[in-house]
């Protein structure tokens, strides 16, 4: 980890961003190529990327077949599956309270109001690649399934050293929830297999899930063609910490954060620069006993930041400015502080809840905004798998009473028939000389 004071860290910060996403060029050409390609010749496409990237062949088929979806039930342990369901039920019962409602405003010779639908068929990515991470099909399957969509299809890269297959949890997952239509394909080509369609892969109404940045990329091309959640890109952690901070509990949840890949954003900003010490002291004494070592070690590196502030008050503004996927907050009374955070996909208060709890079993959501985006967005939601439309409904008083509010608003913008549209029904026909209705 590099230690900055406070003054240097705005620049270490937008750098940080800057050198996670250097390659975006380069990428997004080789994902638009990758995307024309698919939506051009289909599987064909899909079964050639899968030979280059993934080196398997899936010329006998992309789809899983449903007997491997519910042999892969039998094959996880009785512990794993109960750890899996017991998470279904907490983000099912999350995201059923979060849920739009439809809703319908009464006044005198009117109604207006909102209808709220599912989409008929969503996509989910379920990344694969360096750890199978099937808390995030849950993530993103189950609001979904609580959005009351009719059909899901899972995408996911298939395993080399499963023989072209997927990973047993992932498919236990989709079998528990009943997803049936699971297939063999990993980044930017199944992307675009959900987004247009193949002979095998059914074209998509919205598609979820993270991915590497061309999973992003070609979600950033495929959008306005599909809905997609968000643009993700490299995950990130902040902790905020003051003198009541266990060293050992925020470089644990740093490390957390580093062992995804080797370009995570790991960063404590505390106003106790004895406190940042120990942190950095206990990241080098646990990191010798991770199983993903390498991977950890590479983002605390190269994105590791240990920022040492005046005061409170000037970490938080440096967060905000940071707007961070996961924000921990590690304070002595962590609730009084919330107010001051303006921008961040997700806030962990205290000591005692870890951002990997998050990730698996609180409930909200994992799928978060990440390299800044917290600005402006928020978490994967049941409302991405829904549409809304309005409704409005008045009767000739409702109409009466708007009605020259109406003209007035749309002569002034020079829409006479608009104003027209309104104006016969309100007032004599300009043809018969009688009033219409």
């Amino acid at each position: 980890m590099r230690r900055l004071a406070a003054r240097e860290s705005r620049q270490e910060i937008v750098k940080l961003f800057a050198e996670r996403n250097a390659d975006a060029a380069a990428v997004r050409e080789r994902a638009a190529e990758i995307v024309q390609t698919v939506k051009l010749t289909g599987d064909a496409a899909l079964v050639a990327y899968s030979r280059e990237f993934d080196q398997v062949d899936l010329a006998d088929g992309l789809a899983v077949p449903p007997e491997m979806l519910s042999q892969a039930e039998k094959i996880i342990s009785r512990p794993l599956r109960a750890a899996i369901e017991l998470a279904i039920t907490r983000i099912r019962r999350f995201h059923e309270a979060a849920k739009p409602r439809s809703f319908e405003l009464k006044e005198a010779g009117g109604r207006v109001g909102t209808d709220w639908k599912p989409l008929a068929r969503a996509g989910v990515y379920a990344p694969g690649g360096t750890a199978p991470l099937f808390s995030t099909l849950l993530m993103c399957a189950v609001p979904a399934l609580v959005a009351g969509c009719e059909e899901i299809v899972v995408c996911t890269p298939p395993q080399q050293k499963l023989g072209g297959g997927v990973h047993p949890a992932i498919l236990a997952c989709c079998s528990i929830l009943h997803i049936r239509k699971v297939f063999r394909i990993g980044g930017a080509q199944a992307i675009a297999a959900m987004a247009y369609g193949t002979e095998s892969v059914p074209r998509v109404d919205v598609i979820a899930g993270p991915g590497n940045s061309y999973v992003t990329e070609a979600k950033r091309l495929v959008c306005g063609d599909v809905r997609i959640d968000s643009l993700a890109g490299p995950s990130e952690v902040l902790v905020i910490a003051d003198a009541s901070a266990h060293p050992a509990f925020v470089a644990a949840d740093l490390l957390a954060q580093a062992e995804h890949a080797g370009d995570n954003g790991c960063v404590v900003i505390s106003p106790d620069g004895a406190l940042l010490d120990q942190v950095m002291a206990e990241v080098d004494k646990q990191l010798a006993h991770l199983s993903r070592q390498s991977l950890a070690r590479s983002s605390m590196d190269r994105y590791g930041l240990a920022i040492h502030t005046d005061s409170l008050e000037e970490a938080f503004d440096l967060a905000n400015q940071f707007a961070p996927e996961h924000l921990e907050l590690m304070l002595e009374h962590p609730r009084e502080w919330l107010p001051r955070v303006r921008c961040a996909g997700a806030v962990f208060l205290g000591a005692w809840t870890p951002e990997p709890l998050g990730d698996y079993l609180a409930g909200p959501n994992h799928v978060l905004p990440t390299n800044g985006s917290a600005r402006f967005s928020g978490p994967l939601s049941t409302d991405v798998f829904m549409k809304s439309t309005s409704i409005l409904e008045f009767d000739r008083e409702g109409l009466a009473s708007l009605a020259e509010a109406t003209i007035r608003l749309a002569e002034e913008e020079c829409l006479s028939a608009h104003a027209a549209s309104i104006r016969i029904r309100t007032s004599t026909s300009p043809l018969s000389g009688e009033r219409v209705g």
